[in-house]
């Protein structure tokens, strides 16, 4: 087991190394920031000093020996924009960021495992078909136009929630967070809603389906010919192998969660990473979309990390080194 699991970590570094690469080639052939932050009425000498003060006079294999050694002090530079340091100026957009993904990824479980569980047990019945085709428009709705027409009918015509914005927080653990205020539960809950709804029906049809293929297994039949209660076989046995597949997506789909909340940011002025990795992409902040970038890998690999010790933990079958 700790074989396996020094196994991944080294695996993991070189996943890390690698992407550094990936993303410094690629952010640094998207454009010049100069042609953006720089007046264009400067002369040639200022021109020189303020690319000189920014580094992007040297050459780029030296500018990403620069970027590793400031990565292995947690260092990414200094935003071009804000002139402080990108990953201070991620951190601080980071707690609405998790909120939001924490509350969507909630929805999407309270909502999405029951009906997918009721769905798969009970698949002749009519509600249950209802449930399937309601699925259908998660998948199909652009989460841009829902967002659009949550804001339209909820903060527009009936006037119940807020459209935009965090609302009122309260400092825990350094930072500050809505649910734990009124107010800020009322403007976290439109964008959670709409960020959850493509996760809410991919849960449900995983969970359907993974309750179509456990159901016919002979252990299944034989807790029942033991006479065990319906809702023991459902719980312990049913949920315990239908686990497996699910928390696989669910670990992911929390990393993309988080890294591509960009629309539903934007729609409703939530402050968090996505909407400062918009404004950073159109103003070629290469420091803070390098850091932000490199935070998304940092998120996948770990979490991928995690879902394979919760393999684990769910069936002591599967090994971290692939055996049996």
């Amino acid at each position: 087991m700790l074989t396996a699991l020094i196994r991944r970590a080294i695996q993991a570094i070189f996943v890390i190394l690698a992407m550094t690469v990936i993303v410094f080639i690629g952010i640094n052939v998207i454009g010049n920031p100069v042609d953006i932050l720089i007046n264009p009425d400067l002369n040639q000498a200022e021109r020189a000093r303020v690319v000189e003060h920014l580094g992007l006079d040297l050459p780029l294999w030296q500018q990403y020996l620069h970027f590793l050694q400031g990565l292995l002090h947690g260092d990414f530079g200094d935003s071009f924009v804000y002139n402080r340091p990108a990953l201070g100026v991620i951190m601080e957009r980071f707690p609405a960021t998790l909120e939001l993904a924490l509350s969507a990824m909630f929805i999407a479980i309270v909502v999405g495992l029951p009906l997918g569980l009721y769905a798969g047990l009970y698949p002749e019945r009519l509600s249950s078909r209802l449930i399937m085709s309601g699925s259908i428009l998660g998948f199909s709705l652009p989460t841009f136009w829902v967002g659009l027409m949550f804001i339209l009918l909820f903060a527009v015509q009936l006037g119940w929630l807020p459209s935009n914005g965090r609302g009122e927080t309260v400092g825990f653990l350094g930072a500050g967070w809505s649910f734990l205020t009124r107010d800020g539960l009322a403007h976290l809950f439109l964008p959670a809603l709409n960020l959850a709804l493509f996760k809410t029906s991919l849960v449900l049809r995983l969970t359907r389906a993974g309750v179509q293929e456990v159901l016919p297994q002979d252990f299944i039949k034989f807790a029942r010919a033991k006479g065990l209660q319906e809702h023991r076989v459902v719980l312990v046995h049913l949920m315990k192998n239908l686990m497996i597949p699910v928390v696989t997506i669910l670990g992911l789909e929390f990393g993309s969660l988080i890294a591509f909340s960009v629309v539903t940011e934007s729609i409703f002025g939530w402050p968090g990473m996505g909407k400062l990795i918009i404004d950073s992409i159109n103003l070629l902040d290469r420091p803070v979309i390098v850091a932000y970038l490199m935070m998304m890998v940092v998120l996948f690999v770990m979490l991928n990390f995690i879902i394979d010790i919760a393999y684990t933990l769910l069936d002591p079958r599967v090994r971290l080194d692939g055996g049996n």
